[in-house]
């Protein structure tokens, strides 16, 4: 039987234990022993991506925030995706997972950290969205704990309410794209971002490429202003 294998544990801002673990060819995070994620279920963070920076590659100066680093399967898809003169900032609280990425996880998306478009802040991206000029984004995906409803730390809460929602449209060029990564269809959340002056789509996403449900929400917010194309009808949530 293959040992399931404790690698390395950090302690979050609000004493959390997280601990990074091995299992065969896969890797694990787990917050207070529960998973948080797991690097055989990218799907849905891979879908963050996609939606935040469709058509973005060819356009001059493009700026794409991240939070939240993971397992950087966000990142590689964002990489992919704006073409070579991009700039992606990702923004991550926990140093311990920066680190974790460069000494254990190179084989998974860790290299990337040193892509020379890639800046990483270790900062609690809601700082960083408070803190961008006017108009800075043309992207934010947002991966922050399990989404606007499942906490894992408290602190996450106030990304997800009306002071952050205002500072990510300050923050988004006109017709730029927030995305929020969420572990279940939270409806309140939905039209919470339409008070907030968002044109909303929401797609669901698979948690891995060949799972029968699609088990996670992404959340798709445009910027009124030029609000730009939608996602496509097929993907939306009941199409």
């Amino acid at each position: 039987m293959t040992p399931f294998v404790t690698i390395a544990q950090a302690r979050t801002p609000q004493g959390a234990e997280l601990t990074l673990h091995s299992h065969g060819a896969h890797f694990y995070l787990r917050v207070n022993r529960e998973p948080l994620m797991g690097t055989n279920a990218p799907e849905s963070e891979k879908a963050l991506a996609q939606c935040a920076c469709a058509g973005l590659k060819g356009r001059k100066s493009v700026r794409v925030l991240i939070g939240g680093l993971g397992f950087g399967f966000s990142l590689r898809q964002t990489l992919e995706l704006v073409g070579h003169h991009a700039k992606v900032e990702v923004a991550e609280l926990l140093p311990e997972v920066v680190a974790w990425n460069r000494a254990f996880l190179k084989e998974v998306n860790g290299a990337l950290l040193d892509d020379p478009r890639v800046k990483v802040t270790i900062e609690d991206v809601f700082q960083t969205v408070i803190n961008a000029p006017a108009a800075h984004y043309d992207a934010i995906l947002l991966d922050v704990d399990n989404g606007p409803v499942a906490m894992v730390q408290d602190g996450n809460a106030r990304l997800y309410r009306a002071r952050g929602l205002a500072a990510i449209i300050h923050a988004l060029k006109p017709g730029g794209r927030a995305t929020f990564w969420s572990a279940t269809p939270d409806r309140q959340f939905g039209k919470e971002l339409g008070k907030a002056g968002f044109v909303v789509d929401v797609v669901s996403a698979k948690s891995h490429a060949h799972a029968r449900r699609h088990d996670h929400t992404i959340f798709v917010a445009t910027r009124k202003e030029e609000a730009g194309k939608m996602m496509p009808a097929d993907k939306r949530r009941g199409s």
